[in-house]
């Protein structure tokens, strides 16, 4: 079995969880090198894999500028961060494993795929939902036939309102222009899931979505802009109260981490880090006085080749998860990511079948539900040349896939239909 050498760039929420993956798998990868500013988050890679101090970079340009360190690299940065390395390295020769979304602007999309298929190397969008024994089990069952052909899908996906006001209303995702609208930063899964599926083009999409709570309008009276300054009268019920999740909350590794990003100086940060964060970042803004300009909520219907058609739905408004509705010509499957089985009622024998859902020790938000796990276990499959699965898809069908939100939003704004192929052309997909 070969093994590949691999260099991580931005070791953050992603990159240092993807090692973690990696480190699983020593028989197949090596991580040779990391980039990432902030010390603590390089320190962790360095550590985990014992690297020396030249392999260890404090930004995608000092790591790129050398001749090529491995096979792989990993473009973990944020979102209006990818594009620049992601270039560089195509055009080193490195393969790539590329956090989604694959960029902030559709012409970059088109760029990156372009690039990697004159290049010749292989680009692997990080839609890590494919690879989940949630979704795979859904796949088989369309891939059987059980349902028989697809004439049409609902999915929804539930963000939760915590984790609405964690990453989209006081975090890295809070705005449009410096990251990228909320169907591509959050929800390029969901429409990647359901292309998947459908397994045909996406030809029209319309959209409509705003956001109507998260705003100062909704503001309780006399509330502070930060929950810690005190005197918010209803500090003691709400469910955005800064010092409750992030400070009272000691077990909440995940939000602790990332409220206090380039502050924390070990991987685990201190109650006083996250204090200083909540007095000095956007994570201690109360979510009604934040900065924040993505939808809260949002519809995306879709047509694709053969009149299949799908209906999308992003909300803020519920506990979190994602299910899926899927209309056969042979019968009806719903699923919940959050349930251990799947049902399918058949129109021949007018039953209701269940189907069980390999279990997985990782969570939604710890692994993206064993996502982040198979991705990597498939990678090495996908680079080898023998790969015979079907969660992969090349960086062209990803790059498609995104068209389809970025022609979403187009329609949302301009209260439009769009053509997603005429769309995609004018970008040179």
């Amino acid at each position: 079995m070969n093994t590949y050498s691999v260099i991580i760039i931005g070791a953050g929420n992603r990159g240092s969880n993807y090692s973690r993956k990696l480190d699983v798998l020593r028989d197949r990868y090596k991580v040779v090198a990391v980039a990432e500013p902030v010390e603590g988050r390089r320190n962790y890679v360095k550590e985990l894999y014992d690297l020396p101090d030249d392999m260890c970079f404090t930004s995608w340009q000092d790591i790129l500028s050398r001749p090529k360190l491995a096979d792989i690299a990993i473009v973990a940065t944020m979102d209006n961060e990818h594009y620049e390395p992601a270039m560089k390295a195509i055009e080193l020769g490195y393969n790539l494993l590329l956090e989604k979304p694959v960029a902030p602007t559709p012409q970059q999309c088109a760029d990156i795929a372009n690039a990697a298929k004159a290049k010749g190397v292989e680009v692997l969008v990080c839609h890590v939902l494919r690879y989940t024994p949630f979704y795979k089990r859904v796949k088989e069952l369309v891939l059987d036939g059980t349902i028989g052909d697809i004439v049409s899908v609902v999915a929804v996906e539930a963000v939760g309102n915590v984790h609405q006001s964690h990453s989209y209303v006081r975090g890295n995702w809070h705005s449009e222009a410096d990251t990228t609208p909320m169907l591509l930063a959050k929800s390029c899964h969901d429409l990647d899931i359901i292309q998947w599926l459908v397994d045909k083009p996406c030809t029209k999409v319309s959209s409509f979505g705003s956001l109507t709570y998260f705003t100062e309008k909704n503001a309780p009276e006399g509330s502070p802009v930060r929950c810690i300054d005190g005197g918010c009268p209803v500090e003691d019920t709400c469910p955005y109260n800064c010092r409750k999740l992030y400070y009272d909350d000691k077990d909440n590794a995940w939000f602790r981490k990332a409220s206090t990003r380039g502050i924390a100086k070990e991987y685990m940060p201190t109650d006083e880090e996250v204090m200083t964060a909540l007095k000095t970042t956007d994570f201690g803004l109360c979510v009604f006085h934040a900065n924040n300009d993505v939808v809260d909520h949002q519809v995306v219907n879709m047509e694709f080749e053969g009149g299949i058609t799908a209906s999308f739905t992003m909300n803020a408004f519920n506990k979190g998860g994602r299910y899926i509705r899927l209309f056969g010509t042979k019968g009806e499957l719903f699923a919940n990511m959050s349930d251990t089985e799947i049902t399918v009622y058949t129109f021949e024998d007018k039953q209701t079948h269940t189907y069980t859902v390999a279990e997985t020790e990782e969570s939604i938000l710890g692994g993206h539900g064993g996502g982040d796990q198979g991705i990597v276990s498939e990678l090495h499959e996908y680079l080898s040349g023998n790969y015979t699965g079907w969660c992969a898809a090349n960086i062209q069908i990803s790059v498609q896939n995104h068209m389809i939100g970025f022609a979403a939003e187009k329609a949302r704004h301009n209260n439009t239909v769009e053509d997603v192929q005429k769309y995609a052309a004018e970008y040179g997909m």
